[in-house]
């Protein structure tokens, strides 16, 4: 799946060599440690924590790297400085972006993404300029292999699910924002632990692209993503799926 389900919702697909997988766990560990810095350092009694350690544990950080996090957290002075901030504007081809990120300058970050946004055909916009056109949602996501389609539907709707779109490619849980958390812990101990799990801006509408404007619309998605105060990158670009394969090749 790309995004949340079908290409529908191009989330940024994290590399996992080399520098790119160290930019990837540099931005896991400043989710984690905020999130402990906000609520308790137990993930078992902070979701937003135990969320960002299983994403953590998903990419193959090791435990001990993930304790030391939280510890330093808990201790003072590990993401006391970090703000959630939210940045939207409009890509190639009028596709609309929202970029979450975590920073301790909001002047630097603004204008990096700014100039990042210019550089590939796009703009910065104002606060709520896009957001409008996408509604935030709990998104779990299973392989094929976990389930079939109506073993999937009947778990997912008796947790509390709004929706589920089952497919070749696997299984997408929709849910709403209050409900994320205890549909996935009741998902996860029937089928075992999600392929991912996490709250996305999903898009009301999608803009679809043939190959060539859907390339010039990720690569500035992948510029933004590259940025180490940038978290999540959300659009609401449609690309037709024989398409999307080759540009994910």
């Amino acid at each position: 799946m790309a995004g949340h389900s079908h290409a529908k919702n191009v989330m940024h697909r994290k590399a996992a060599q080399g520098a790119k997988k160290a930019r990837a766990f540099g931005k896991l560990i400043r989710e984690i440690s905020v999130s402990a810095r906000l609520g308790l350092p137990d993930p078992a009694a902070n979701p937003r924590l135990r969320a960002a350690v299983k994403a953590a544990l998903a990419a193959n950080m090791t435990r001990e790297t993930i304790d030391r996090a939280i510890r330093r957290a808990s201790q003072g002075g590990a993401g006391e400085d970090y703000e959630e901030v939210r940045y939207e504007g409009y890509g190639p081809h009028g596709v609309a972006i929202i970029v979450e990120a975590l920073t301790d300058n909001r002047n630097r970050t603004a204008g990096e993404l700014r100039s990042t946004f210019a550089k590939h055909g796009g703009s910065l916009g104002e606060t709520n300029s896009v957001a409008f056109q996408f509604e935030r949602k709990g998104v779990i996501a299973y392989p094929a292999a976990a389930a079939d389609a109506e073993a999937m539907l009947e778990a997912a709707i008796e947790a509390g699910a709004q929706d589920v779109e089952s497919g070749a490619e696997g299984h997408a849980v929709s849910t709403a924002v209050e409900d994320f958390f205890a549909v996935r812990e009741a998902l996860e101990a029937r089928f075992g632990p999600a392929e991912t799990a996490r709250i996305e801006w999903v898009p009301t509408a999608t803009v679809e692209l043939d190959e060539e404007r859907a390339r010039e619309v990720l690569k500035l998605v992948d510029a933004l993503d590259e940025n180490d105060d940038v978290q999540n990158v959300y659009a609401n670009l449609e690309v037709p799926e024989a398409a999307l394969q080759r540009l994910s090749a």
